[in-house]
C-alpha cells in the first residue's frame, strides 16, 4: 500500500533508538522499518545509536552518534543532534513515528505542530511519567499492542497488535518431548521478570525426579537489573540444581527462531499486564508457554492451564509438565492472525494519513 492524499505525500521520519538487526532487545525493529519502507515513498530514520542493517534504498538512516558518545554532557549533545535534523530533514518528510522514546516528542512536538507534520507515538509499557503524559498532549495518535500495554486513559489511543515478522517466527511440527524438559525465558534480566520465582518452580521440578533444563537468555538493562542479576546468581550457586540452569547472557533477536526450536516450554511470570512481546514470538512459533500475565488470560483460553492465576512453585511446575505435551494450534492460529507485521504497519500509516 502507498499513502496517497490531496495534502499529503508518503514521507515518513521514524526516530528510535537503535537501528541494528543483532540488538538483543531492539533487532526486530530493522525488519519494522522495512515494512514502512514498503508502504511509503520514503523514509528518513533518526536514531541513537547505528549498527548493523540492510535497509532498502529509499530509507536514509541518521545516528545521534551513541555508538561513538561524546565524552561530555552526553544527553545534551544528543538533544541538540535530535532537534537539529528534525529541523534540516523538516522538507524531506511529512509524518513523524516515535518508537518507544515519548521525551523526542517532548522535544519536537510543539516544532512538528508548527511544520504540520502528524506525529504518532508506539508505547508498550506500565509506565505512566510526565514525559509520556506531555507527550500524550503533543501527539496526534498513540498507537500500542493491546489495551492493557497502555495506562494513561487517552482517546487518542489504538490498539494495532504487536507487529511480529511471521516469516521469521514459523511453525513447525511439534517434536517429541524428550527424557529432558526443557524451558525456556527470554527477556530484560530484572525483577519484574520474576527469576527467582522461576528458579523456585525448576526447584520443584528437580526434586521430583523430573530431568530438566532452564534457559535464561537476556541481560540487565539498569543498575536496579544488574543487583538483581547478583541475586540470582547467588541464589543458583548456593543450590544442587545450579547444572540444571544455563544463562546465555545476550541473545541477537535474529537467534532467537532456532533458540525457541530447541526447547519445549517458554515460561513467563510477568505481573505487567502487557503483551510480553517475546511470550508471542513463542507462540507464532508453535511453542507452549506458561504465563502469569493476565494480559494473555483470553489469548491462552483455548488450552486451559497454560495462564496460571495461582502461581505457586508447584503450580507453575505443574503446568510446565503439561505445556510440553499441549497442542496449542488454535493459540499458535490466531497469534499469527492477529499480531502479523504488514498489518501493524498498515495501520500505522493509515493513522498517520489523518483527515
Amino acid at each position: 500500500m502507498i499513502l496517497d492524499s490531496k495534502n499529503k505525500s508518503s514521507r515518513l521520519l521514524i526516530v528510535t533508538q537503535t537501528v541494528d538487526e543483532g540488538d538483543p532487545v531492539l533487532g526486530f525493529f530493522v525488519r519494522w522499518i522495512e515494512e514502512f519502507a514498503q508502504n511509503v515513498e520514503q523514509v528518513e530514520v533518526i536514531c541513537l545509536k547505528l549498527g548493523r542493517s540492510d535497509l532498502p534504498k529509499n530509507v536514509r538512516v541518521h545516528s545521534l552518534g551513541k555508538e561513538d558518545p561524546p565524552r561530555f554532557a552526553r544527553r545534551v549533545v544528543y538533544a541538540f543532534r535530535f532537534l537539529r535534523l528534525a529541523w534540516q530533514l523538516r522538507r524531506e518528510y511529512d509524518a513523524v513515528f516515535v518508537h518507544m522514546n515519548p521525551e523526542y516528542i517532548v522535544l519536537a512536538g510543539i516544532l512538528w505542530r508548527a511544520l504540520g507534520k502528524r506525529v504518532a507515538l508506539w508505547y508498550t509499557h506500565r509506565s505512566v511519567d510526565l514525559k509520556l503524559r506531555i507527550a500524550a498532549i503533543l501527539t496526534n495518535v498513540i498507537v500500542t499492542a493491546s489495551a492493557e500495554s497502555f495506562r494513561l486513559p487517552s482517546t487518542k489511543m489504538r490498539v494495532v497488535g504487536h507487529g511480529i515478522d511471521m516469516t521469521q517466527f514459523v511453525p513447525l511440527p511439534k517434536k517429541q518431548t524428550g527424557t529432558t524438559l526443557h524451558v525456556l525465558t527470554i527477556g530484560r534480566l530484572s525483577s519484574t521478570k520474576r527469576i527467582l520465582e522461576m528458579l523456585a518452580a525448576i526447584d520443584v521440578l528437580v526434586a521430583r525426579g523430573v530431568s530438566v533444563a532452564f534457559t535464561i537468555a537476556g541481560v540487565p538493562a539498569t543498575v536496579a537489573d544488574a543487583a538483581y542479576e547478583r541475586q540470582v546468581h547467588a541464589m543458583i550457586f548456593a543450590k544442587p540444581t545450579a547444572s540444571h540452569v544455563q544463562f546465555l547472557g545476550a541473545v541477537s533477536h535474529t537467534d532467537i527462531p532456532a533458540l525457541l526450536e530447541r526447547h519445549d516450554v517458554f515460561l513467563n511470570l510477568s505481573l505487567t499486564g502487557s503483551l510480553d512481546k517475546a511470550v508471542l514470538e513463542a507462540l507464532a512459533a508453535g511453542l507452549p508457554a506458561v504465563t502469569t500475565n493476565v494480559a494473555f488470560r483470553d489469548l491462552l483460553a483455548n488450552v486451559p492451564g497454560l495462564f496460571i492465576e495461582t502461581d505457586s512453585p508447584e503450580t507453575i511446575a505443574d503446568a510446565l509438565v503439561f505445556a510440553a505435551h499441549a497442542d496449542i494450534t488454535p493459540i499458535t492460529g490466531r497469534i499469527r492472525a492477529q499480531f502479523a507485521l504488514p498489518h501493524t504497519i498498515a495501520t500505522i500509516c493509515q493513522l498517520l494519513m489523518g483527515e
